[in-house]
C-alpha cells in the first residue's frame, strides 16, 4: 500500500530541510483538522443530549440510532474511498459533516456516564493519544510491519463485539475493551507515521485532501480509544 520510496513525484530528492518544512505544515493542517472535528463532535454532542426533545426521540425510535451509525460509515467510506475524486473543500465538508453525525451519537454517553468521567476519560485518552502520535512521527522504527497485525486484530475485535452483544458476557466485554485500547494505541502511532510518510510524497495541490483523509483516520483512532478507555474507567452514572 505504502511506497518505501518517499521522493516526491518527479523522483528528484529535495532539501532536507525543505523536505521537513513541508511535512511538519502537512501535520499541522491534519492536527488541526483533526481537532476543529473533534470540538464539532463535542458542542453537538452536548447539545444534543441536553436537548429533551432530540434525546426523548432517539429513545423512543431505536431505529434513528441505527440511522446514525449507517451515516457514519456511509460518511467514511465516501471519504476514504473517493478522496481522489472529490475536491479538497468537499471532502472537509464531509469530514466535518461526520462529525456532526458522530456528535449526535455519541450523546448517549452523558446518560451512561458522569460529566467526571468522561472528561477525566478525555484527558487520559488525549495524553495516551499525544504520546502515541509523538511517537509514530519521530520514531525511525519502520512501523509497517506492523499494519497487517493491527488490522487483523481490529476485524477481530470486531467479531468479539458483535458476538457480545448476544453473549452479553461481562468478562469478554471486559477483555474487548482492554484490547480495544491497546489496538488503537498501536493504530495511533501507526497511523501517524503512513501520514507523515504521505505528506512526503504529497503534490501541493492535493495537500488539503491529504489533511482531511489524515485528520479522519486520528480522529478515528481518537474516538475509539476514547470509547474503549470509557468503558473501563468510566464505571456507570450511578
Amino acid at each position: 500500500m505504502y511506497n518505501n520510496d518517499y521522493r516526491p513525484y518527479g523522483g528528484n530528492y529535495p532539501d532536507a530541510a525543505a523536505l521537513a518544512s513541508t511535512v511538519s505544515s502537512t501535520m499541522k493542517r491534519v492536527y488541526l483538522k483533526m481537532f476543529l472535528a473533534m470540538l464539532v463532535t463535542a458542542v453537538t454532542s452536548w447539545l444534543a443530549a441536553t436537548s429533551q426533545a432530540y434525546m426523548t426521540f432517539l429513545f423512543t425510535h431505536t431505529w434513528m440510532m441505527f440511522v446514525l451509525i449507517a451515516a457514519e460509515f456511509g460518511l467514511v467510506i465516501a471519504i476514504s474511498g473517493a478522496i481522489n475524486r472529490l475536491s479538497s473543500s468537499t471532502a472537509s465538508l464531509l469530514f466535518y459533516l461526520f462529525a456532526v453525525v458522530n456528535g449526535l451519537t455519541l450523546c448517549t454517553i452523558f446518560y451512561a456516564y458522569s460529566p467526571a468521567a468522561i472528561v477525566k476519560t478525555f484527558f487520559v485518552t488525549a495524553a495516551t493519544f499525544g504520546a502515541m502520535s509523538v511517537y509514530g512521527y519521530f520514531t525511525s522504527n519502520d512501523l509497517s510491519k506492523f499494519g497487517n497485525f493491527l488490522f487483523y486484530a481490529l476485524i477481530g475485535l470486531v467479531i468479539a463485539s458483535l458476538v457480545n452483544i448476544f453473549m452479553r458476557s461481562s468478562a469478554l466485554d471486559w477483555i474487548v475493551s482492554i484490547a480495544g485500547v491497546l489496538i488503537f494505541i498501536g493504530l495511533t502511532a501507526w497511523d501517524t507515521q503512513q501520514v507523515k510518510r504521505l505528506a512526503m510524497v504529497t503534490p501541493e495541490g492535493a495537500v488539503g485532501k491529504l489533511a482531511t483523509i489524515g485528520a479522519l483516520t486520528l480522529y478515528l483512532d481518537f474516538i475509539n480509544l476514547f470509547l474503549f478507555l470509557l468503558r473501563i474507567f468510566g464505571g456507570n452514572r450511578d
